[in-house]
């Protein structure tokens, strides 16, 4: 059985990489702001904003693994959605891209700050390894990713829950909506470091961000629905451990 389903996951990891790889163009452009894009002060200010969710995220991690180790499976699954997803990329904002984040998938099931540990372990290893990205911003592309996306995906998916929205339509709604809120929070840090001349912040947020919509909105539509069909197999073939998590009501 857990060769079944090992091979499966693998199926499914192949899957929606050539999915996205069909999808989005390639480019030499870096994932996320780049490395020294921007100025020192601001590299440093969102560092420290990213830190302490990160060490409460370690804390969660901690608690999950320890009183459910059976989950771990699940948890590499979804860092691994997350890294697969965020390496696709296409240019947008000078200095930035536009890609898919993945995140989505991890915050329904573990929690936003668990999720957050994920998302930045995500986006160290692209810098390191794949150069997209930097460590120098690694602070500001957490807070976008790994910490304002998990956290919206988590609140939309709870409130769908709560209004009696369908269980895909909430996957769906939480996917899209953090891909969308990573880019929209994105663009508040190029424009608070890049103030227009000529109406300041704002101008610059309403530039950046109107180049963003044109690449991330249907790619934030494009993965509310690979995260849908990603949870349809997940209920198939984890649906213990998702009863664990409590997102799948108990039979009988």
């Amino acid at each position: 059985m857990n060769k079944n389903r090992l091979m499966a996951t693998g199926l499914l990891v192949a899957a929606f990489t050539l999915y996205f790889t069909l999808n989005v163009p390639e480019t030499g452009y870096a994932m996320h702001i780049m490395e020294g894009f921007l100025p020192a002060g601001w590299a440093i200010f969102w560092w420290v904003v990213f830190l302490p969710f990160f060490l409460y995220g370690l804390r969660s991690i901690s608690k999950i693994v320890k009183e459910n180790p059976e989950l771990k499976l699940l948890l590499g699954l979804s860092g691994a959605f997350t890294f697969v997803l965020s390496a696709l990329k296409m240019p947008s904002v000078t200095g930035s891209s536009s890609h898919p984040t993945g995140t989505g998938l991890g915050a329904v099931l573990f929690g936003p700050t668990a999720m957050t540990v994920l998302g930045s372990f995500v986006l160290l290893f692209q810098a390191l390894l794949l150069a997209h990205g930097g460590l120098t911003t690694l602070g500001a592309n957490a807070v976008s990713m790994a910490v304002v996306g998990p956290f919206v995906a988590y609140g939309i998916f709870r409130l769908n829950t709560r209004l009696g929205g369908g269980e895909r339509l909430g996957i769906f709604l939480a996917a899209a909506l953090a891909d969308l809120a990573t880019y929209v929070v994105t663009s508040i840090q190029l424009a608070l470091a890049f103030p227009a001349e000529t109406g300041g912040v704002m101008a610059s947020f309403l530039k950046f961000a109107g180049i963003f919509a044109v690449t991330q909105v249907p790619l934030a539509i494009s993965e509310g629905l690979l995260t849908v069909i990603v949870w349809n197999f997940l209920k198939a073939y984890n649906a213990h451990e998702l009863k664990q998590l409590k997102l799948v009501k108990q039979e009988g």
